[in-house]
């Protein structure tokens, strides 16, 4: 019996007319990038942070302190004598959210509403808060070795609410902290 061709050797439109087989192919080309990633971090732990891009900059932020990402709520209502920062409170499936600019928050202007502008919601059980960012990029994943605790100056002055950054090769992603961006007197 002969061994199974390589990925190189099954085309995969030549399989259309066969939905099986196609999703046997995918099957295996799936389980074989999952071994070989897995055999790649077999070496270290691995990291896993949301990636985001504020003023310009990209950042992380760990996957255990948001709770999940949303598009720009339609409609917020202004809050009377609340700081400039918060855009207001949204209704998010039956409770009411605070919307914060993050970005003039850290004193670097007002985040221009586009297509790609997020809010981030962070996972915090005492202090509720959506950050609203730039845009949001996805996961990323980094082996614990290729972390620094020297974070990198940034564009969005939030130097003190960095706790590191990771390094592959010419790129740079600082760690935002958003359990110390909440829990700060300025944010109180």
């Amino acid at each position: 019996m002969s061994e199974p061709p390589s990925n190189s050797e099954i085309d995969l439109k030549s399989l259309r007319d066969r939905p099986f087989e196609l999703l046997a192919e995918l099957e295996r080309r799936g389980r074989a990038v999952s071994a070989q990633a897995n055999e790649q971090t077999a070496g270290g732990r691995e990291w896993v942070g949301v990636a985001l891009r504020m003023a310009g900059d990209l950042y992380l932020v760990a996957r255990e302190e948001t709770r999940e990402v949303l598009g720009v709520p339609a409609a917020t209502t202004r809050v009377p004598g609340a700081k400039p920062w918060i855009r207001g409170l949204a209704n998010v499936r039956g409770q009411l959210l605070p919307i914060v600019d993050l970005r003039q928050f850290l004193g670097s202007g007002v985040t221009p509403v586009t297509r790609n502008t997020r809010v981030v919601v962070v996972n915090h059980r005492e202090i509720p808060a959506g950050l609203l960012v730039d845009e949001v990029l996805g996961f990323r994943r980094f082996a614990e070795s290729e972390f620094s605790g020297d974070a990198p100056p940034t564009v969005a002055r939030c130097e003190r609410y960095l706790a590191g950054a990771f390094r592959r090769a010419q790129e740079q992603w600082p760690v935002m902290s958003l359990r110390s961006v909440l829990e700060s007197a300025a944010f109180a």
